[in-house]
């Protein structure tokens, strides 16, 4: 595969797609297959999540879902390879529908804007990007969750899709998105979701093993980017955090990216809290409870700006490479 080949159906759907996210986020009325996702799966839970052998029905909703994504999609974009002026669109259009580093950014620096307002208008700004209830959290609480969320999001909603991209192109990157919106809607530990979402659980915590750890250090590598690697805190000593704390979250991956930012903020993420009306006792990722700032938060965006940049980068320049090595 010439270099050519490789800029026109891996490089330019990428940076198209991601320049896209960068400009427009998730525009209002435009038809979203997330949103279609979203759908199929509620269909599916209405109707299988009751009686009995809830655990067999939960197993074969995920793992059709995932197989008709993948393959669809594979089979798709492999004709579409035949009419250039179509892949173009058609691929970065879905790329651009796969990330969310705009809106996830935007959306946290919203709840910090809303909670120095009120303290109701916080809790329901942050209520839009958290599973978690928020009626009765502190503005202390209210920060911290939007950091998390950035953290955790930044794994799931820019560094997975663009790994699985990597790997695997769009088919991979939409069959993570479908992985990932089954454990968003199913995966709680919950009376209802138990049996029902325990295998989409298990496949999104398999799909993120290796994200949520890039993910943990291009955040340190952006930090000293940004500080400088003679400044700030020492990279050794953010990644011996970060090693620390990240294994100490309840799920297997998301405390490597929320420990990756809580070191370099030098603050407590995690703690107890309330789903559905019930309290889940979760651990603290941090020893130091102190309180969050706007400057906090700035540094933290600014942060998660770099690493999507550096992701990005790295995929691009590992393809190139690689073809370059192919044909020495």
């Amino acid at each position: 595969m010439d270099l050519h080949v490789i800029f026109m159906f891996v490089i330019a759907p990428l940076l198209i797609g991601w320049c896209l996210d960068l400009l427009l986020g998730d525009p209002e009325g435009i038809p979203h297959p997330i949103i279609f996702f979203g759908k199929w799966i509620a269909w599916w839970e209405k109707h299988l999540n009751q009686g009995t052998h809830r655990f067999l029905k939960g197993a074969i909703t995920a793992v059709c879902s995932i197989t008709l994504v993948f393959i669809s999609t594979w089979f798709l974009m492999k004709w579409l390879r035949n009419y250039p002026t179509l892949f173009l669109p058609v691929a970065s259009l879905g790329v651009f529908f796969c990330l969310a580093g705009h809106t996830l950014r935007k959306e946290v620096r919203s709840v910090f804007e809303a909670v120095d307002e009120s303290l109701e208008r916080g809790r329901v700004q942050v209520g839009r990007i958290v599973g978690r209830d928020t009626a009765e959290l502190t503005a202390q609480e209210i920060r911290t969750a939007a950091l998390e969320t950035l953290a955790e999001n930044l794994s799931d909603g820019v560094i997975a899709p663009l790994f699985w991209y990597a790997l695997l192109g769009l088919p991979g990157m939409l069959t993570y998105k479908m992985i990932n919106t089954l454990d968003s809607m199913i995966g709680y530990q919950n009376e209802r979701y138990r049996q029902f979402g325990c295998w989409a659980a298990h496949i999104d915590d398999i799909a993120n093993y290796i994200p949520a750890r890039l993910s943990a250090v291009l955040i340190l590598l952006a930090y000293k980017c940004h500080h400088g690697f003679r400044r700030g805190k020492r990279f050794k000593e953010l990644w011996a955090f970060t090693r620390e704390f990240g294994p100490q979250h309840a799920s297997p991956n998301s405390g490597w990216p929320e420990a990756a930012l809580a070191g370099i903020l030098d603050c407590r993420f995690g703690g107890p809290h309330n789903y559905f009306g019930q309290i889940f006792p979760k651990p603290y990722i941090g020893t130091n409870p102190r309180n969050l700032t706007k400057e906090d938060m700035q540094l933290s965006i600014h942060v998660a700006w770099i690493a999507e940049i550096h992701a990005v980068l790295i995929i691009c320049t590992t393809y190139i490479l690689a073809d370059w090595a192919f044909f020495i």
